[in-house]
């Protein structure tokens, strides 16, 4: 045996390990995709969107309102204040309703169908009353509440609307009689037309744009035929025609899309042109909160129907595609959650919803970039006016209290336990697979009659 030159034996050294080569790392882009589906199948991402998403709106809201309405109140020898507080005070009710909506049962809602229309027609027809109704630019849609408060009926008939006509649908549909067009369009259609005279009595054409698309809405999520459905927009086309022709305001309004001077030939186009300005100044990240320039009297209604174009140009492209995004992401909940439920009544009424905000925000933002004509319509959330919060929230709720019920959500939810108090009972348990995408089961109870 051979030794080493020190005289020691010589060290045997182990053999190496062969180099097991590593797997390729995932491109994260790759991934993003699958997982953010997985994310959003889980059971309650409606639900936390929904309740996320419009409360981020009405919070940021009443930011913009703050910074919106300083100027218009110390130029009314108000405090710079007043119109927050109001609106302030207008979301802290806002939130009670829309707690006890999240928390009704949905029997609970088809039954206040009735009672709500009912109540909405009655506060419409008592605004045409003379001494009793109030005209605010040029429009006689308000009630003096006494005070500085008004109330604007016309905007709890788009509530009274969605769910007297989502409870007419699913009770027509229990009972199997959608299939025939005159079960579809009578009484939906003709006491929506009334609700839209009581509207177009006071002038209002913006919320009367609203409630008809709701009421398309509810017949598209009907199943209406084709030729059904172009026939109830051919006649409603040709009313808004006769409309908009026989008024000089409205044609006025009209011939200012795409105005890029504040006088363009017969017509004044200036809030139009300066709701540009604002949001062509903003540039990328805006000029600063509160640092709107616009708002100094040159801008009409820059904490109402053009507080976009304000968020614009304080906050820039990044405030208003945060705004845009907001809205997507509620459209697209409320969608999701009139697309998993089988419950008819729960369908039509999220859809009469998700279809009246969706409408709204589009035709707000639409004007407010020269796009569409200027319909007087606020903001969904976003926009100052309480009459327009409250049922807004009211329906948010709604939306809410659907997505609790869909039956994995409510799994989920019962699934909870309190983080403090009591033990977890059994020990750690494995997290359990939803599969959202199932459906109720066709046995299933329904939402109930009235």
């Amino acid at each position: 045996m051979s030794s080493s030159r020190t005289g020691r034996p010589p060290v045997q050294r182990a053999a190496r390990r062969p180099v097991v080569p590593r797997p390729p790392r995932e491109n994260p882009l790759r991934t993003l995709v699958p997982r953010a589906r997985r994310a959003w199948d889980r059971p309650l991402t409606a639900y936390y969107v929904i309740l996320g998403g419009s409360l981020l709106i009405t919070v940021l809201g009443l930011v913009m309102v703050y910074s919106a309405s300083q100027i218009t109140a110390l130029q009314m020898s108000l405090p710079g204040s007043y119109f927050f507080r109001k609106q302030l005070l207008a979301a802290v009710i806002g939130a009670v309703l829309l707690l006890a909506a999240s928390r009704m049962p949905v029997k609970l809602h088809r039954a206040l169908a009735y009672p709500i229309l009912a109540g909405a027609v009655f506060l419409m027809a008592l605004v045409q009353v003379p001494g009793i109704g109030v005209a605010v630019n040029g429009n006689q849609n308000w009630l003096a509440l006494g005070g500085s408060f008004q109330l604007q009926p016309s905007e709890f008939g788009k509530l009274a609307l969605v769910l007297w006509g989502a409870d007419l649908l699913a009770r027509k549909q229990d009972k199997r009689l959608l299939t025939q067009w005159k079960h579809m369009l009578v009484p939906l259609v003709p006491a929506a037309f009334m609700l839209l005279g009581l509207i177009m009595l006071g002038g209002d054409m913006g919320t009367a744009i609203i409630l008809t698309a709701i009421l398309f809405g509810l017949l598209w999520l009907a199943g209406a035929p084709t030729r059904l459905f172009a026939g109830v927009l051919a006649v409603a086309a040709l009313l808004g025609a006769i409309l908009i022709r026989t008024s000089e305001n409205r044609m006025a309004r009209l011939a200012c899309l795409g105005a890029t001077e504040p006088q363009t030939g017969p017509v004044d186009c200036w809030q139009a042109v300066h709701g540009i300005y604002a949001l062509a100044s903003g540039g990328i990240f805006g000029s600063g909160l509160g640092a709107s320039l616009e708002k100094w009297g040159e801008l009409p209604e820059a904490h109402t129907d053009f507080i976009f174009a304000v968020t614009g140009e304080e906050l820039g492209l990044a405030g208003t595609l945060s705004v845009l995004a907001l809205f997507a992401a509620l459209g697209y909940a409320g969608i999701r959650v009139a697309g998993r439920t089988e419950d008819p009544f729960v369908r039509y009424a999220a859809g009469g919803v998700t279809t009246w905000i969706t409408a709204q925000a589009v035709i707000n933002i639409g004007a407010v970039l020269g796009l569409l004509p200027i319909a007087g319509v606020p903001l969904p959330l976003f926009s100052y006016g309480g009459s327009a919060l409250l049922p807004t929230m009211f329906a948010i709720g709604l939306l809410i209290a659907f997505a609790r019920e869909d039956p994995a959500a409510r799994m989920a939810l019962a699934m909870r336990q309190p983080r403090f108090g009591r033990k977890r009972i059994g020990g750690s348990q494995r997290p359990r697979r939803w599969n959202t995408m199932r459906r109720r089961a066709p046995g299933a109870r329904s939402s109930g009659e009235r």
